[in-house]
């Protein structure tokens, strides 16, 4: 899955970081893919110096980042190669990102365009970051794997979002929130049914897209809260978000298949993360989730701690409710 807004600053990179932190406490094995050539979940869990290190080493059978997969596909040389996920936490488990993932999203234009032609290389290109992320699964024997993705709406986070089984779209409580809504709603859909065209298109023995990314529910983001409520300066943009997942998310999936967006609108709240302030500064800058920061006061860590276990048993349920 995906937490996805096309909309930058919406925290979505610290929310990955923490539900799955959570998910392992849990005993689930998570997998983090960083599909972003920012690397901003590779940053976030990994010394700067061992990044660095690992950039200058990307390519050839020892690299230790996304590229390292990719770059057979990049050469025309031979399918994507296996990554091997490293452990940043127990259960969870990291696909490095790298800057070069840019040059790969120029190549994925083409390797689109080589489907319509029923090209074998443009499925294999369309498919590649898919076949590395299901071989790093497959080793650890992943319970749940999360692609952390830039925000934009390009090719390559076209590529992410239709190899996912479902997406959460974490919202910050603002205006560009709920217009960026609408735009994501009318580009998955696009995207869906472009898929789904190239599927009639593909030669038999050509690798595909799953191309049926559901829906699983929002997270409000970026609020303040005074008295254990929501201040007033936030608040309506709480319901003004239910209403625009129902209208510019819901319907628009559901128009191409009922199975992309499952209930009715209250059940697609999955929870709400506060601004946690100076904890969330200390958990980028040492690497760790917000219960675990070294550091700011005992009670925002335990107050995070507990956000999360909710988050992370509310996506388990809600999971569990789709798949009985």
């Amino acid at each position: 899955m995906a937490l996805y807004n096309h909309k930058g600053g919406v925290g979505k990179t610290s929310l990955t970081v923490n539900l799955a932190a959570s998910l392992a406490v849990l005993g689930r094995k998570v997998l983090l893919v960083d599909s972003d050539p920012q690397c901003n979940i590779t940053s976030y869990l990994v010394e700067p110096n061992v990044v660095d290190s690992w950039l200058d080493g990307s390519s050839g059978d020892n690299g230790k980042t996304l590229w390292t997969g990719l770059q057979p596909i990049m050469d025309s040389t031979g399918p994507a190669r296996k990554v091997e996920p490293v452990e940043r936490m127990k259960n969870v488990f990291l696909l490095p990102g790298d800057i070069k993932l840019s040059d790969f999203e120029i190549d994925l234009h083409q390797f689109w365009s080589e489907c319509y032609q029923r090209k074998n290389r443009g499925f294999l290109g369309t498919t590649a970051l898919s076949s590395i992320a299901n071989m790093a699964a497959t080793k650890i024997d992943a319970d749940y794997v999360f692609y952390d993705v830039g925000p934009n709406i390009g090719p390559l986070n076209r590529a992410v979002l239709l190899d996912c089984d479902y997406f959460i779209v974490p919202a910050a409580c603002d205006l560009f929130s709920i217009r960026a809504l609408k735009t994501l709603g009318h580009t998955l859909a696009n995207w869906i049914t472009d898929c789904r065209i190239l599927e009639q298109l593909a030669p038999d023995s050509a690798p595909l897209l799953p191309g049926n990314p559901s829906f699983l529910g929002y997270i409000l983001q970026k609020f303040r809260v005074y008295g254990g409520v929501i201040t007033s300066g936030f608040a309506p943009y709480v319901s003004h978000l239910e209403r625009a997942a129902s209208t510019d998310l819901v319907k628009v999936l559901k128009r191409i298949s009922p199975s992309l967006a499952v209930g009715s609108s209250a059940d697609f709240k999955l929870g709400q993360i506060k601004d946690f302030g100076s904890i969330a500064a200390l958990s980028q800058s040492q690497g760790k989730p917000f219960k675990d920061v070294d550091g700011g006061a005992e009670a925002q860590r335990l107050e995070a701690a507990r956000a999360f276990a909710n988050l992370a048993k509310a996506v388990e349920t809600r999971i569990n409710s789709l798949n009985p």
